[in-house]
């Protein structure tokens, strides 16, 4: 059922799907919805939660403990960027239509979007403390860093799906490599004054 309200959902949006159209597409009677969910809004917040837990464990599986922060944070944009080019339903309902509908919706939208800033400053975190326990990145500038890699994700992730010529693989090496003129040019002072 949820499968086919996130199809539904994605294809004509939360005020244009019916619950009789998303229990046609499960194959399912209209009363069968509202038996398990009780009304289309807890269905479309049932869609919201279950697509977030799968683009978290997606990046949170992908992510290993034991890897510089740098290799993780790009093994995890690799495979978020998988993700919503092999999952676009799923993107169009958790992040273009549910942020857009009001409450809510964008309460659930920004509660998965803590979680997965809350793991990105995590991983931030563990990555830069040194063998003697002390710091390279504290804690806020990890959170920084964790919502900017955030903000870039959902942005570049809109910006895939409007270019299918783009693969994941091909997007994050774009990324990594512009990401690595900027950090060579601050390695060398050759940024301009401020």
């Amino acid at each position: 059922m949820i499968d086919a309200a996130v199809r539904v959902f994605s294809q004509v949006g939360y005020h244009t799907a019916s619950v009789e159209e998303i229990a046609g597409a499960a194959g399912i009677s209209k009363p069968m919805v509202y038996i398990y969910l009780g009304s289309k809004e807890r269905l479309f917040t049932a869609c919201i939660h279950r697509e977030a837990d799968r683009v978290v464990e997606t990046v949170r599986a992908a992510v290993h403990p034991d890897e510089p922060p740098e290799l993780g944070l790009w093994s995890g944009l690799r495979v978020f960027f998988r993700f919503v080019a092999d999952n676009r339903d799923s993107w169009t309902v958790l992040y273009q239509h549910a942020r857009t509908q009001g409450e809510p919706f964008a309460k659930e939208v920004r509660a998965a979007r803590n979680r997965v800033i809350a793991e990105i400053t995590a991983m931030v975190v563990a990555g830069t403390r040194m063998p003697g326990g002390e710091r390279i990145v504290s804690e806020r500038d990890a959170e920084i860093l964790a919502r900017i890699a955030i903000g870039a994700a959902d942005s570049l992730s809109d910006w895939l799906l409007e270019h299918p010529d783009e693969s994941p693989d091909s997007l994050v090496d774009r990324v990594t490599d512009l990401a690595l003129v900027g950090v060579e040019r601050y390695n060398t002072g050759d940024l301009p004054p401020s």
